[in-house]
Order: structure tokens, then sequence, then C-alpha cells
């Protein structure tokens, strides 16, 4: 008898952002270890409906912008469904306001959803105090060191420019803040992350690397390729807070002008310059007075703003441009 083809089955994953004290927040479940997700079901009336009805069980957070991200569907993404079965995961970014949690939204036995700093995970992506110290110390030199392991010249010459381009050469002039999806990827390729290790064989044996001296700490890892779906995330919406504003589907109803600047600058990792950014928000017509000033703001009392959400009927509304703020 033939033997029976192995079944696909497809699982809802969701990467739920929010932007709280200047830092990006990701909805997490399993201690950190695992974005909320969970199979679609025939009683799901659409994947929309099936993902909010997973992550509403297992954070007790309701979803409001949701767009779709990238379907995942690498043969080894995951250890393997029952009886060898191939899972696809549908991926979704959600724009949100962080909600306290309560100790039953928890997803899976007694271990509690949680919101964690998306740089937890990726630490060398934060470039907001200039360049991380990681990347320049322990990225880089291990990384040449698996482009000095290649098997032949053409191999080595690749990696060198995925390298240069990726990471660049340390400093702020050469860092593209939307390259994290090939960053991560580049990582996991030369061995260098944890989930690396997964395909059975160490992927430094795979690529041809050689062994690499001391242990590298490259961000707190996930379950499956969870990891890599938030990089995706994480690229999209840099990308995304360029052209489209995104970005007030995660600030409150009022709100201070350096706030929406903070919040702009911990989504891109990057310092923005404070007067151009303003320029460019008031030309475009963005925001608007809301005739009240908050006290908080530990000095002189600043104007309260509003998105003006009108805009959207009226145009095609352009995002931030990210004015980065001039180097030293």
């Amino acid at each position: 008898m033939p033997k029976p083809a192995s079944t696909v089955s497809v699982e809802l994953t969701a990467l739920l952002i929010a932007v709280t004290d200047d830092e990006p927040r990701l909805l997490t479940i399993e201690n950190g270890a695992a974005l909320p997700s969970g199979p679609f079901e025939q009683r799901h009336r659409s994947l929309q409906t099936g993902l909010r009805s997973w992550v509403e069980r297992q954070t007790r957070h309701p979803l409001g912008y949701v767009e779709q991200l990238y379907t995942f569907a690498d043969r080894d993404r995951m250890s393997g469904g029952p009886g060898g079965s191939r899972v696809i995961s549908i991926g979704y970014l959600a724009l949100t306001r962080e909600m306290a949690l309560t100790r039953e939204a928890g997803g899976i036995g007694d271990e509690p959803a949680s919101w964690q700093s998306w740089y937890r995970y990726f630490p060398w992506e934060d470039w907001r105090d200039g360049p991380p110290a990681l990347v320049g110390k322990l990225i880089l030199p291990r990384l040449r060191h698996w482009v000095a392991g290649a098997d032949n010249r053409a191999v080595k010459r690749e990696r060198a420019q995925r390298v240069e381009v990726d990471f660049g050469t340390g400093d702020e002039r050469s860092w593209n803040e939307e390259l994290v999806l090939q960053r991560y990827e580049l990582l996991y390729e030369a061995g260098l992350v944890p989930e690396a290790g997964r395909r059975g064989a160490a992927a430094a044996q795979t690529s041809g690397a050689k062994a690499l001296p001391g242990k590298l700490i490259t961000g707190q890892p996930m379950h499956h390729d969870h990891r890599r779906i938030l990089a995706t995330g994480i690229a999209r919406l840099r990308a995304k807070i360029k052209y489209r504003p995104v970005v007030f589907e995660l600030m409150p109803e009022s709100f201070t002008l350096l706030r929406l600047q903070r919040s702009v600058e911990a989504l891109a990792g990057r310092r923005l310059h404070k007067q151009n950014f303003r320029r460019l928000v008031e030309q475009q017509g963005l925001v608007e007075e809301t005739g009240a000033l908050s006290t908080d703001t530990g000095g002189r009392p600043a104007k309260l703003m509003r998105f003006r959400r009108e805009l959207l009927r009226e145009r095609s509304a352009m995002g931030t441009k990210l004015p980065l703020a001039p180097q030293g």
C-alpha cells in the first residue's frame, strides 16, 4: 500500500505590539518564550476570527488593529506535529495599548502571559543610545570568524558582503534599521543564536564555520520559529511607520509631541532630530491641539495633541520619514 501523505495543519500566530514608557513591548505566553498562537479550527468563521479567539483565550487581551504579516511554511520551522505532520503558521501583526494582565491570563498551565520589551529578544537592534556594545565587541568579531571559515573564496566573499550590508561597520552611518530579519537570519546561518541548533546538527557545522570561541549571548530565544516571526514583524513596522501613520494606533487619545517622538524612536531603535520631527508632523497635519496641557513633563507644561483621524479620509497620509538626529 502506498504510504499516506503527511497532513498539513494551519497555526495562527499573533504579534501584539504596544509602546509603554518609551519601550516597544510584545505580548507573550509561556513566560516570554512564545507568541500567542493556536490552530485554525473548523468552528472559526475566518482566519482573523480564529486569531482573535486564540489571543483572547490565552491572554485575555482584545485585539484592535490587525493585519496579516506573512505565512511561515519552512519544513523544519517546528519539531514536527503529530505523526510527522507539517505545520504552517500564518502570522498577524496587531497594534494595541498595553493593558494589565490578570493572573488567569496565561494560555498554558501556570505560565502567565506577560509583556516583554522586544529588545530583550533583539538587543542589537536598539541604537537609541548609540551603537550597542554587543555589535562591535561580540557579534561582528564572531561573524568575521564565520566568514573566515568559508570553504572557498566565492562563499567567503558572499558572506562578507552580507555581513557588511546587514550589520555595516558597527557605526550609525552604515546601520539600516529595517534589516531586522536579514540580521537574524544571518546570525542563524552562522550558528550564533540558540535556535540554530534545532535542526539536529549544529548550524555551524552545516554552514562550514569553524568552532566559535566562548558563549555568545544574542538575546532571549523563543520556541519554534517565533523569534523569526517577531523579526519579520519588527521589520514590517519599522518600514511602515515611514509611510503610514500607524504609530497613532499605539498612542493614547491625547499625547505630547515629545511622547509621540519617543514612541517612534522606540519602534525605530534610532534617535530623531527633535525640530525636524515636529516640523514634519505639523507640515503633514497629522495632529491637532486638544486645548489642554500636560503637567507630567518634569518641566514646563506641554500642549496635548490628538491624531486627526479625518486625515485618513482626506488623503493618503504619510508617516514620519524618521528625521534622524545629527551624528556627533
